[in-house]
This record gives structure tokens, sequence and C-alpha cells, in this order.
């Protein structure tokens, strides 16, 4: 596969680990306010470091989450039920991906109302990908 072709199906797949949490409505409400989220992410043919990425930004997780969860779905994303297990949510997806089948298995670990932990195993092809993404409520905006 390109390589090009792959790093944005990789890139799609990394926004969308964040919201596909929303999937079920027992999650716990995120609050709103200034959140950083930082991700790493390696991939299984990538010569170089893992990417890290930080960014912060005023939202509200749970209404963002909800939200693109309903365009994935609309693109023909398919989701697993939600196993929960204490704090612990764990859920798989199906997507195609500028015509690339691609599956994970998401694991959200919630802290509280104000901080969680995402961690990603994804497969493309011969391609496999695992992200952790670290969310954390820094204030108001």
């Amino acid at each position: 596969m390109h390589l090009n072709r792959w790093s944005k199906a990789v890139a799609l797949l990394c926004v969308t680990a964040f919201p596909c949490i929303a999937i079920a409505d027992d999650l716990p409400a995120l609050q709103q306010g200034m959140w950083e989220f930082s991700r790493t992410v390696e991939d299984s043919k990538a010569a170089s470091k893992p990417l890290k990425m930080t960014n912060k930004i005023c939202t509200d997780p749970t209404s963002d989450m909800k939200k693109m969860n309903e365009a994935l779905t609309k693109q023909g994303c398919k989701f697993s039920p939600v196993v929960k297990t204490g704090n612990t949510y764990i859920f798989t997806s199906k997507c195609t991906i500028q015509g690339v089948p691609m599956k994970s298995r998401s694991v959200l670990s919630v802290e509280s109302n104000s901080a969680y932990k995402v961690n990603v195993t994804s497969t493309a092809g011969a391609r496999s990908t695992k992200e952790v993404l670290v969310a954390r409520r820094l204030g108001n905006c």
C-alpha cells in the first residue's frame, strides 16, 4: 500500500480512537473545559520512533465523542457493544477508510470526570498500530 495512503488512514484512525468511546450511553460524563490530549502512536512498519502529539483545546469531550461517533457510523463504521468492568470500557470497531479495511480494539480507563486514558490496537492488512491517548482536564476555558 502506498505510504501516503496508509499515513492518512492511520491519522484518521487516530482521530477516531478518541471519539469512539461515546458508543455507549452509560459512559461517564466528562467535564467541559480546557483539556490536554497527549497521544503516542507506534506503527509496526515504521522504522522511526513512535509519533508523539500533544494538544490543548477548550472542549466538551463527551459531546465531541458523540458527534464524531455519529459521523463514523454514517460512514459505515461498526462498533461492538461496550464491555464495562469497573472504570474500564472495552470495545472494537471495524471500518473501511479510503478503501482500506481496518479493525481496532480500544480499552478506555476512566480515572475521573477530568482524566482518562485510551489504549488502541489497530490492524490494516499487514500493518498494525498501537496508540495511547492520555487526556486530562486542565481547568476552565
